[in-house]
């Protein structure tokens, strides 16, 4: 009987270990808060993180040591003293690059559309049918654009299902009244995120995605000037990105995890291929020119 009882244990642990994808850290700030009661940000925080990471959003088993890696920083500007909330939150997401201990950042987004209610000891519902709460929404919303930014990268378009997932859930939140999920909201926001990476036009830059990473960043721990002159091949697709279309949240959200990483591969080549790379980022990403620039100066 006690064998059996042990079985049973090892197999709930087993599915346990099976039923979280995420690694999530949670924090939540309040610089501009006054009160000096802010025992709710607490129950806030850990009600965020038991979310996150209690749950299963990837299709596949995922073993804890491969668990993504990601940070959500809750910043409240503004809370009533009780339920309601505003603020802004940064998410970042990162995987790691084979046989080295790097890990290259896939998500580093502000999302200042922040708004929702949160009640002490309150349980967080989410259901992928509908619309439960604008809390419960933004995480999973996230949480699937996390997942699928991290199977893009490891297989071509493999986060798709995900991304559609992401979308689903923009379309249900709809429902509410908060910003941040409706085209009209902004040009830089959840929808347009949403419509983005499940639109067909930006294939190409998802297809980069996973041709940056696999055949490139994961090939340079054995062969460095391999991997960059992979990247270097690959670098003309970005020049073929629409970044003036109307809601173009995608390119925006890529180049902002990624300028600096390409100034750091390229920092370390010889003086043509800097200057070449430098012409085509500074043509593709103009906002970080003068991170682009940086090149010429080596």
């Amino acid at each position: 009987m006690k064998i059996f009882s042990l079985y049973i244990l090892l197999a709930c642990l087993s599915l346990n270990a099976f039923s979280q994808d995420l690694n999530a850290r949670i924090q939540v700030v309040s610089p501009k808060i006054q009160s000096t009661n802010k025992r709710i940000l607490q129950s806030l925080e850990t009600a965020m993180k038991d979310f996150l990471n209690g749950r299963k959003w990837a299709a596949d088993p995922i073993l804890p040591q491969e668990r993504i890696e990601c940070n959500f920083i809750l910043n409240v500007t503004n809370w009533d003293g009780s339920s309601q909330f505003n603020g802004e939150l940064q998410v970042q997401s990162s995987r790691p690059v084979f046989g080295s201990t790097y890990s290259s950042t896939l998500l580093n987004i502000n999302d200042k559309d922040i708004d929702f209610t949160y009640t002490e000891g309150q349980s967080i519902d989410y259901t992928d049918q509908n619309f439960q709460s604008n809390l419960s929404s933004i995480m999973a919303f996230y949480a699937y654009i996390i997942v699928g930014m991290d199977y893009d990268s490891f297989s071509k378009l493999g986060g798709s299902q995900y991304f559609a997932a992401a979308q689903n859930v923009a379309t249900n939140a709809q429902t509410g009244s908060s910003k941040g999920w409706k085209a009209f909201d902004g040009n830089n926001n959840r929808y347009w995120l949403a419509e983005n990476l499940n639109n067909k036009l930006y294939q190409p830059l998802r297809e980069f995605v996973y041709n940056y990473h696999r055949n490139g960043l994961d090939l340079m721990a054995d062969n460095a000037n391999k991997g960059r002159k992979a990247i270097a091949a690959l670098l003309p697709v970005l020049s073929q990105v629409d970044r003036q279309r109307l809601g173009a949240m995608f390119p925006l959200v890529f180049f902002t995890a990624k300028s600096d990483e390409f100034v750091s591969i390229f920092a370390k080549t010889d003086t043509q291929d800097r200057v070449v790379a430098m012409n085509i980022l500074s043509q593709a990403d103009p906002a970080n020119g003068l991170k682009y620039q940086s090149l010429q100066k080596q």
